[in-house]
């Protein structure tokens, strides 16, 4: 099982940067495929950017392709969402999550199924 804890969420204006941070708890982690997912107001939860249990492959949404990265470290339990070039329609409450799918099926869905959520982070970008 694993615990996490999402951070670094914030206001900020379009075209800003913002760091996400997930801090994980648990023995396992180094086993989980990890995301992030986001869900703005009214409209279903969003799945992100994905990222395999070595950090060595990502997959995103093509909607944040070439302005998101996704990064882990192993070591101190972390996951990363490095946010550029925001837009307003990126708002949203963005969720860390771990999951036992294997990251080519991720990638072959297109979409992950969360075992293990954190509570979100709000992100604001105001135009």
């Amino acid at each position: 099982q694993v615990q996490l804890v999402e951070s670094g969420g914030g206001l900020v204006q379009a075209g800003g940067s913002l760091r996400l941070s997930c801090a994980a708890s648990g023995r396992t982690f180094g086993s989980y495929t990890m995301g992030w997912f986001r869900q703005a107001p009214g409209k279903e939860r969003e799945f992100v950017a994905v990222i395999d249990w070595s950090g060595g492959s990502t997959y995103y949404v093509d909607s944040v392709k070439d302005r998101f990265t996704i990064l882990r470290d192993n070591a101190k339990k972390m996951v990363y969402l490095l946010m550029n070039s925001l837009k307003p329609e990126d708002t949203a409450t963005y969720y860390c999550a771990a999951a036992w799918t294997p990251f080519t099926s991720v990638q072959t869905m297109g979409t992950m199924r969360g075992d293990y959520w954190g509570q979100g982070t709000q992100v604001t970008v105001s135009s």
